[in-house]
């Protein structure tokens, strides 16, 4: 007598799949951002009012402002270079230690009597150059330690916790500001980089050590490869221009939002519903950091956008249009969730689609289109238009971007120019 044999018996078992937090190369790198986003929450109050106490002068407050997004324009294309040219675990190691030291050398300074507005300045333009060659490497690590299928539920947890720790630490700022004065907040955030730098070397012989194996290019050539790689794509292609367009509009919302809460909303100087406003914001991006993985599952990355786009339109209409500033901050709450699906949505796509060996390159490159070109450009066009036409029309530039973005990929898709897998 023969045994007989079910489908049941014949159905391979599922795989396990762990948790990310059982990943422990996944673990450490989260808790290493956390650990210096915390930090650097806090340096992004804290560097201004050293800036300003000590010179009184709001121009050189907007340099710091702007020594945070030049970096991405002067060096995003080297950094990508060098991040897949080297072990990317050892460079953002080196890279967060580099921090740890321009930081702190502000209070060394301060305790010499040497401290000057230049060297704040410096140091400021130095810490963000670093932390762009940091995120060129992450762009590769990640991918390589939790696999491209988790990619979606990694970069949401990545970007939640620092939402998270953004809004935490801006509202530290004030407190450790009276308690340590400004350059000891900074010491704090030195520290912050030390330990974060203590997290990533507990990566023990992490896969996404090494940046790619093979003939190595010539650094021109490498960088070409790159951009090649970015041109030749049309579904990435269209997502960069998605993301300058989207960045363009966070430009022009958080440049102007402390002007429409003043005119548009009648919420005057101190008032503490402003910061609510820029919890709103914040806190928008938690929101979509839960929400994405959910959209995920049921739609491809390119047909997302169809959706979220024109919704992320309508929502910054309501806020432009709100002279009640509790509808203003629920509408604002919903448009950060929208912006923050389309940022992290582009982002998981292009690390989804790019080969390993280029991923700091092509990466890098977006950024430096988004971060470095579309929120300067998007805060000095919305400042120049409230200027000559009022604050709702400079605030309307940040939902006239966000409309041309759902229109190009409305008419793509219509003309079938993407990839046949969009969302692959």
């Amino acid at each position: 007598m023969t045994d007989s044999v079910t489908d049941a018996d014949t159905t391979p078992p599922i795989p396990h799949v762990p948790p990310l937090r059982r990943i422990p190369g996944f673990r450490n790198f989260w808790l290493s951002r956390a650990v210096s986003g915390l930090g650097s929450a806090v340096t992004t109050v804290a560097l201004p009012v050293l800036v300003f106490q000590q010179s009184r002068s709001p121009l050189l407050v907007s340099l710091v402002a702007a020594a945070g997004t030049l970096p991405y324009l002067a060096f995003g294309l080297i950094a990508g270079a060098v991040a897949d040219r080297v072990d990317r675990r050892t460079m953002m190691i080196v890279t967060d230690c580099l921090s740890a030291l321009c930081l702190g050398s502000v209070p060394v300074a301060q305790a010499l009597d040497a401290l000057t507005v230049g060297h704040v300045v410096v140091v400021a333009f130095l810490c963000s150059s670093l932390s762009l060659f940091f995120d060129a490497g992450g762009y590769g690590f990640v991918p390589a330690v939790v696999g491209k299928d988790r990619l979606t539920d990694a970069n949401s947890a990545l970007y939640g916790a620092e939402t998270v720790v953004r809004i935490v630490g801006n509202g530290l700022a004030g407190v450790l500001m009276a308690l340590f004065h400004p350059v000891g907040t900074l010491t704090l955030d030195a520290l912050s980089f030390a330990g974060s730098a203590l997290f990533l070397r507990a990566v023990a012989n992490s896969p996404a050590r090494t940046a790619g194996s093979g003939r190595r290019p010539g650094f021109r050539e490498s960088v070409g490869e790159g951009l090649r790689f970015l041109a030749g794509h049309p579904t990435l292609r269209v997502m960069t221009v998605v993301g300058t367009l989207q960045s363009f509009s966070g430009g022009a919302i958080v440049g102007q939002l402390v002007v429409f809460a003043d005119r548009g909303l009648g919420i005057h100087g101190s008032d503490g519903r402003i910061g609510l406003l820029y919890m709103a914001w914040s806190a928008g991006g938690i929101g979509g950091s839960l929400l994405l993985p959910r959209l995920r599952r049921r739609y491809d990355a390119f047909p997302l956008l169809l959706l979220v786009l024109p919704a992320g339109a309508l929502l910054g209409l309501v806020v432009v249009l709100s002279t009640d500033w509790r509808i203003a901050l629920v509408a604002l709450a919903a448009w950060g969730t929208a912006y923050l699906v389309v940022l992290v949505n582009t982002m998981t796509y292009s690390q989804e689609v790019t080969p390993a060996e280029l991923q700091g390159r092509v990466n890098t490159t977006r950024r430096m289109l988004s971060s470095g070109l579309g929120v300067p450009l998007g805060a000095l066009v919305a400042s120049g238009i409230t200027v000559s036409a009022g604050i709702r029309a400079g605030m309307a530039t940040a939902v006239v971007s966000i409309t041309l973005a759902a229109i190009v990929v409305w008419v793509v898709r219509l003309r079938g120019l993407t990839e046949p897998a969009a969302g692959a």
